[in-house]
């Protein structure tokens, strides 16, 4: 009772719309999904695989989340608003994880060769505290490390180092968190998090290795004069 409780606790934390206990558990469908996902997965793990698809396609009706019950997902799993959440059979989310609206955990090129992809890990691993921001696409058999934060909107099919913020479609690094620092940021993205600043660091430091580039050529043309 008590982990149910923490965890009612967590996502009145992590909302600021939330009023109170009672109506957190009334009206949450994050709470309501992974509530029905809890059944679906330990139904799934007695390999009665109809009835917990099944439920899972119940919650997505209810809810608009679907979590495939093959999914492994840990304590104080946040969802917030939660409509078109897709999270695959073989993504794994850690502890105090936050995600919103429009999160896909899925996989990569899914229709190629489907039957050699059976039983293999195909989605996402969210290690403890990671925050995904609305519409962000995680795709593949990725890690994202700890205490980091995807950006909203954001296409991420690379692993991300623990402590780190990215944004952008594809994703690129922004800050670097400080080691240990837990702070909560809604949507993975900050003031700070200037995706225009990112870009044109990117271009600047790719514009300076396409000068050293020309001048090496230029170079090795003259001295084979």
């Amino acid at each position: 009772m008590s982990k149910i409780i923490d965890l009612i606790d967590s996502y009145i934390e992590r909302d600021p719309a939330a009023k109170g206990r009672i109506e957190t558990v009334l009206t949450s469908p994050g709470l309501h999904a992974l509530g029905i996902y809890r059944i679906a997965s330990f139904v799934w793990s007695l390999k009665i695989y109809i009835l917990a698809r099944l439920l899972s396609h119940i919650a997505r009706i209810l809810t608009g989340i679907e979590i495939h019950p093959g999914a492994k997902i840990g304590s104080k799993f946040f969802i917030d608003h939660g409509m078109g959440v897709v999270i695959g059979e073989t993504a794994e989310i850690g502890n105090n994880v936050t995600i919103y609206h429009g999160v896909t955990l899925g996989g990569v090129s899914p229709s190629e060769d489907s039957a050699s992809q059976i039983n293999k890990k195909r989605h996402p691993t969210l290690a403890d505290n990671v925050i995904v921001g609305s519409g962000a696409q995680i795709l593949g058999p990725i890690t994202i490390g700890e205490n980091s934060k995807v950006g909203s909107n954001s296409v991420v099919a690379k692993d991300i180092e623990p402590n780190r913020s990215v944004i952008g479609n594809p994703a690129r690094y922004t800050t670097s968190s400080p080691a240990g620092v837990k702070k909560f940021r809604a949507y993975g993205v900050s003031r700070g998090d200037d995706s225009r600043s990112a870009i044109v660091s990117q271009l600047e430091k790719d514009n300076a290795e396409l000068k050293q580039r020309i001048e090496k050529l230029e170079k090795s043309l003259m001295e084979n004069k």
